[in-house]
C-alpha cells in the first residue's frame, strides 16, 4: 500500500491543474416540460470494478457531458477481487475471496490528477474502510491525505452489512466493531465528511434482520451525516412490504436528522417503483424527506460497458423524478440536496411555475 502512495505523491501536485469544477447551474427556471427528468447528480458512481479492466476516467466524462450529468461522487470498490481473476463481479465468483484494500482509491486519485474533466464536478471518496476491522482506519485515512491533500471529501460505499458478498468470504461489522469506529467517526465529524453506510434492512425472508446494526450507528454517532444507500434495500429484498418500508424510514429520519437516503441502484425502480400502487406509496415520503435525500447510478465501470448502459443506468434510476413535486424535484434531480450535504455553493434553479 505505502508503494503505491510512494509512486502516486510525485504525481500528486499534478491534480491542482484537473478541472475539478463544473460551472454553475444556470440561473434561469428549470422548465420540467421541456427539459430532461433525469438527474444532474449522481452521488454514486465506481469508477474501479471489482476485478478486470475499467472504462476509462476520460471515456466516463463523455458518458457525463452527454447525459447531462455535473455533479459525480467517485467511488472505488473497498474490497476487490484476487488479482489477475479474470472475474468481474463477485456474484460472477462465488468463492473468491474479496479483500479490502486503498488500491482503488490511490488509482481514483491517480487517474483524476491526470485526467482533465470538464464539465463535471468530481468528489473524491474513501472506499477502504474495513468497519468490521476499523483499528487502521484513522492511519489510512491520513496516507491518502499525505498523497492526496485536501482531494477526498466523502467516505463510503463501506460495508456494513451487504449479503451479497457472503458468498466470497467478505467479514460483517457486528455491534463491538460499530463502537470501535469511533476514532475515524470523530475524524469525519470534524472535517464535516459525510458516509455512505452500505448496511442491507434484511431480506425477504426476514425483512428487518439487520436493522439494529444501521441503528446502532446511527445512534452512536448522531452528530456524523451518515448517507443509506439504496434505502437500505438489496437484491435480496425485493418484496418488502412499501408500508413497513416506509414506516421504518419515517422513524428514523425523524429521529436523526443527519440521516440521509441515496435512492440509487435500478432494484429500487425494477422491483418497487415501477409498480404504480407502491411508487404511489414512495412518492409522498420523498417529497416529504426531499431534503435528505440523493441520486445516483450505482454504476460499475467495468470495461464490459459502454455508453449505453450507463444511459441506461441513469434513465431507470431517474425515472422516480417524474412523479415528485417541484420542490422535491429541485432537491433530488436538480441535486440541491447534494449541494447542501456538501457545503456546496451551486444553487439549483427552481421550477418554472405552470
Amino acid at each position: 500500500m505505502r508503494k503505491w502512495l510512494a509512486l502516486s505523491a510525485a504525481t500528486a501536485t499534478v491534480a491542482a491543474a484537473c478541472a475539478w469544477a463544473a460551472p454553475a447551474l444556470a440561473d434561469a427556471c428549470f422548465d420540467r416540460k421541456t427539459q430532461p427528468y433525469t438527474s444532474v447528480v449522481d452521488s454514486h458512481f465506481h469508477l474501479r470494478p471489482f476485478g478486470g479492466p475499467g472504462i476509462p476516467l476520460a471515456e466516463v466524462a463523455d458518458y457525463w457531458r452527454q447525459t447531462g450529468v455535473r455533479y459525480v461522487n467517485i467511488y472505488g470498490i473497498g474490497q476487490v477481487l484476487p488479482e489477475g481473476s479474470a472475474c468481474t463481479y463477485y456474484l460472477h465468483c462465488v468463492g473468491a475471496p474479496v479483500t479490502p484494500s486503498m488500491k482503488n482509491d490511490v488509482e481514483n486519485a491517480e487517474e483524476i490528477a491526470r485526467t482533465n474533466v470538464e464539465g463535471a464536478q468530481l468528489t473524491l471518496s474513501m472506499t477502504f474502510p474495513d468497519l468490521a476491522n476499523p483499528a487502521g482506519i484513522l492511519d489510512q485515512m491520513r496516507q491518502l491525505d499525505e498523497a492526496y491533500p485536501g482531494k477526498f471529501k466523502w467516505m463510503g460505499e463501506v460495508n456494513l452489512i451487504k449479503q451479497a458478498l457472503f458468498g466470497n468470504l467478505a467479514q460483517p461489522a457486528d455491534l463491538g466493531d460499530i463502537v470501535a469506529w469511533r476514532p475515524f467517526m470523530d475524524e469525519l465529524l470534524r472535517r464535516g465528511m459525510p458516509i455512505a453506510i452500505h448496511s442491507d434492512l434484511g431480506n425477504d425472508a426476514e425483512p428487518l434482520k439487520y436493522l439494529y446494526l444501521m441503528e446502532a450507528a446511527l445512534s452512536l454517532y448522531p452528530e456524523n451525516k451518515i448517507i443509506w444507500p439504496h434505502m437500505g434495500l438489496s437484491n435480496e429484498q425485493k418484496k418488502m412490504d412499501p408500508a413497513l418500508h416506509i414506516e421504518v424510514l419515517r422513524r428514523l429520519m425523524d429521529e436523526h436528522p443527519n440521516l440521509y437516503l441515496d435512492i440509487s441502484w435500478r432494484v429500487l425502480q425494477d422491483s418497487y417503483f415501477s409498480n404504480e400502487s407502491i411508487r404511489n406509496q414512495y412518492v409522498p415520503f420523498f417529497d416529504q424527506y426531499s431534503a435528505r435525500i440523493i441520486p445516483g447510478t450505482d454504476f460499475v465501470a467495468s470495461r464490459t460497458k459502454d455508453f449505453a448502459v450507463y444511459a441506461e443506468e441513469l434513465d431507470v434510476t431517474s425515472q422516480i423524478n417524474k412523479y415528485l413535486n417541484d420542490k422535491a424535484f429541485r432537491d433530488i434531480a436538480l441535486g440541491q440536496s447534494y449541494f447542501d450535504l456538501l457545503g456546496l455553493p451551486e444553487r439549483a434553479p427552481e421550477v418554472c411555475p405552470e
